[in-house]
């Protein structure tokens, strides 16, 4: 059975009886939805969900967030229960997709959650208790 027809049975389902005119309606409402919903943002939000989704740059992303303050790279080895490159790969991703932010300061590198990341950690605690 093609998508057309399923959606065609749910027409006549829901509203008792499916013309061409009310399928060809319905289908140019859906395309307008993907249009608005198909954009640069749906990728980059994507993109930082991914990075969201390792536990370890979960937990580096929570600690910035937490500390609310710069944090040295140094900071999260005795933090995180993974290898110094974990956290290096971790904290570069997430500088990628925009959760943290990194400073150099002499021989250090430091990072600091972003107010997305901060924006997101946020309404995760804030879903838990609905």
């Amino acid at each position: 059975m093609s998508s057309t027809e399923r959606l065609s049975r749910y027409l006549d389902d829901e509203c008792g009886g499916c013309t061409d005119e009310a399928l060809s309606q319905r289908l140019a409402e859906l395309d307008e939805l993907v249009a608005t919903v198909e954009t640069a943002e749906l990728t980059s939000d994507v993109d930082v969900l991914s990075a969201l989704g390792n536990e370890t740059r979960y937990r580096v992303v929570r600690i910035l967030h937490t500390a609310g303050e710069e944090l040295c790279v140094c900071e999260f080895a005795p933090l995180i229960d993974v290898s110094d490159s974990a956290i290096s790969h971790a904290l570069s991703r997430l500088t990628d997709a925009g959760l943290v932010t990194r400073r150099k300061d002499g021989k250090w590198r430091k990072y600091r959650a972003t107010p997305r990341a901060s924006a997101l950690l946020v309404a995760l605690d804030g879903s838990r208790s609905l």
